[in-house]
């Protein structure tokens, strides 16, 4: 046996077991509880205290599942930001570890996002790309209530359900061409959410005669400001409960 060989071995072991969680927990789900399944899965394989997973488009992520209610805001507290280690994963293609959020280069790199998560408990955020070397579709974020680093073997763990999600998330349209309507009906609504930001945003532009950044950018304060989701005020734009050129 080569002097390598155990090494070798012990992490096939360890993908093993994490690919045999994971086949465990997703048992009998269908396409549309999947993501929320593996954010559980992860939950439950690392030494995290909640997990979401989001699609990125356009800068503005769309959460399909999460293992709590915490996970899911602070998720959404990205989402209204533009700001926080899921967007940056998601712009570098390459996991982001922010290892603590109540001190030192991680509340410099995102103080607001810092400040938020941390006044719901959240203290550590990694964020773990979907897709492969040369597109990025979503993250993978794991969330922990106290600072501190992942260990190699938690790395290459988070990196198996990555994976696995990546999978999963992939073989999502092909479902809804096959033309199985109960499966596919959840991805429509979540485009839905994601549609409405892209309508207000076209709304607030012809409103203010700005550009598609710009407009977003609006948006995103105006919800900060008044300290709501931006899917929300998205929603009250696309109403004409809002408009942005009114003083």
């Amino acid at each position: 046996m080569r002097p390598n060989d155990d090494h070798h071995d012990g992490r096939g072991r360890e993908r093993t077991g994490a690919a045999d969680a994971i086949a465990e927990g997703v048992r009998g789900a269908g396409p549309g509880e999947i993501p929320a399944r593996l954010c559980d899965v992860a939950v439950e394989l690392l030494p995290v205290t909640g997990a979401s997973v989001s699609l990125h488009s356009d800068g503005m992520p769309v959460q399909l599942g999460a293992s709590s209610a915490q996970a899911a805001y602070v998720t959404e507290i990205q989402a209204t930001l533009g700001d926080g280690p899921c967007q940056s994963a998601a712009e570098s293609g390459a996991p982001v570890l922010a290892r603590d959020l109540t001190a030192g280069q991680d509340v410099l790199r995102w103080p607001v996002f810092a400040q938020q998560a941390t006044a719901v408990g959240v203290r550590a955020v990694y964020s773990m790309p979907l897709g492969n070397d040369t597109v990025c579709v979503g993250t993978l974020d794991l969330y922990r209530d106290t600072p501190g680093d992942l260990t190699e073997r938690d790395l290459r763990t988070a990196r198996v359900v990555a994976g696995m999600m990546t999978v999963a998330l992939m073989a999502l349209p092909r479902m809804e061409e096959a033309g199985d309507p109960g499966d596919a009906r959840w991805l429509s609504g979540l485009a839905g959410d994601q549609d409405q930001v892209y309508q207000a945003t076209g709304m607030i532009m012809a409103q203010l005669g700005v550009g598609t950044d710009e407009a977003l950018a609006r948006l995103r304060a105006h919800a900060f400001a008044q300290a709501r989701m931006a899917v929300d005020v998205a929603r009250d734009v696309v109403e004409h409960r809002l408009r942005f050129d009114v003083r």
